[in-house]
């Protein structure tokens, strides 16, 4: 820029020379054009260094780094295999090489997390995403500490009110496809009685197998649905015991929200049903997974890695489920297993959908009651709905329905 506004000089202070004989008039309109160049030049200089101090200005696509910290590993078949087929898709859209995504696997939600973030930064990674609940307060204080790098975290609440301009937050509507597998299940069971293997008493949690129940009971009034705590993400063996245990107490189609495909087999070896989470159970199960809730995770990812190329900014809370127009749909089902769901299943979940979509049908919509772990009440009431997603990216539905009971 500096070449340039000398060469501007030069030039017009040449012509003010040749201009001087010829009558002072001449001369002093050079002058004033000499000064507006001079001023525009030097406004052109001033808003770059602005944009610059602002943050805007963004990183060129070969020279970015992009991190990840995961609880898990693609090999669960799960969580972490659904979010890292994401930033497949995600690299590919953007054109980043492999060596420009750094991932930490096996990672737990204690210190090592902190380890791994910081490994990260010094790895020169641009952005870093943590995937699991548990890694957000240890995301908190690396992104105190590097605040030129943006920090993402998955499922958690607190980069709004953080004061973080490089933390955010970001989830999906994964409800909606929750309670459309729930249509599935409620067509196909048998006894009328559901099981959920479930991993901690989180909202997060919470919201997912009531949705799951209320898309059942849209289509069954007479189901009910048993709940058991795993208290881990990922341990297959309690999985296969949790899921044992449900199927012994009566219930013939279970689900999910747990990252191993052990709810499946179970299932499959007591010839009952399932219907999964994050992945395609098909392969695992064919004999008994209906169908699978499923996230895709690329569209956040790419949203936000290009927001960090383009020097733009990055929401604070993001959240996106069924589109309008189906173009843009951050959650889905996988493809139902024909082999074995019940009759009408797919127009059930086809006419579902398409008032999801519309806005016809809500999902936590009232009469409703439930009561919280601590015990609080909670009513919606006819013609209402709870605003599940509708103001933060984290699910916050965290009270028991009708219908549906914890057991030990």
């Amino acid at each position: 820029m500096k070449r340039k506004v000398i060469g501007v000089l030069l030039s017009v202070a040449m012509v003010a020379s040749l201009l001087t004989g010829c009558g002072g008039n001449q001369d002093s309109g050079s002058a004033d054009n000499a000064q507006t160049t001079d001023e525009s030049s030097a406004t052109e200089e001033d808003e770059a260094q602005g944009e610059e101090e602002a943050g805007t200005v963004g990183i060129a696509k070969e020279d970015l780094k992009v991190g990840f910290v995961h609880i898990g590993d693609p090999s669960d078949m799960g969580y972490t295999y659904n979010h890292d087929q994401g930033t497949k898709k995600m690299q590919e859209a953007i054109g980043l090489t492999d060596d420009q995504i750094v991932n930490k696997f096996n990672t737990p939600e204690d210190a090592e997390c902190d380890t791994a973030l910081r490994e990260l930064v010094d790895a020169g990674c641009n952005i870093i995403f943590g995937t699991s609940f548990g890694f957000e307060d240890y995301m908190l204080e690396v992104a105190k500490e590097y605040p030129d790098v943006q920090f993402c975290h998955s499922t958690g609440y607190q980069a709004a009110s953080s004061g973080l301009d490089n933390m955010h937050n970001y989830f999906t509507s994964i409800y909606q496809a929750r309670y459309l597998s729930g249509i599935a299940a409620g067509k196909k069971t048998e006894s009328n009685k559901l099981g959920y293997v479930a991993a901690f008493p989180y909202a997060e949690v919470i919201s997912g197998f009531t949705s799951f129940y209320l898309g059942a009971k849209s289509v069954n009034p007479d189901v009910t649905m048993e709940i058991q705590y795993t208290n881990s993400w990922n341990d297959p063996k309690k999985e296969a015991e949790v899921a044992q245990a449900l199927i012994d107490n009566g219930c013939d189609v279970i689900s999910q929200h747990s990252d191993s495909t052990a709810p499946a087999t179970t299932a499959e070896k007591n010839g009952v049903w399932q219907a999964g989470y994050n992945a395609d159970a098909i392969s695992a199960a064919p004999k008994a997974s209906l169908v699978s809730a499923c996230i895709d995770w690329s569209i956040y990812l790419t949203e936000a890695v290009q927001a960090v190329i383009d020097g733009e900014e990055i929401p604070a809370d993001w959240c996106q489920g069924l589109s309008e127009d189906g173009s843009q749909d951050a959650v889905y089902l996988s493809p139902l297993n024909t082999d074995i769901i019940a009759e009408g299943t797919q127009e059930a979940i086809d006419e579902a959908t398409e008032k999801i979509r519309t806005g016809e049908l809500k999902v936590f919509a009232g009469p409703l009651k439930g009561v919280s772990p601590e015990g609080e009440e909670y009513e919606v009431k006819e013609g209402e709905h709870f605003p599940e997603q509708e103001e933060a990216s984290a699910p916050s539905w965290s009270y028991i329905v009708d219908g549906c009971t914890v057991v030990e």
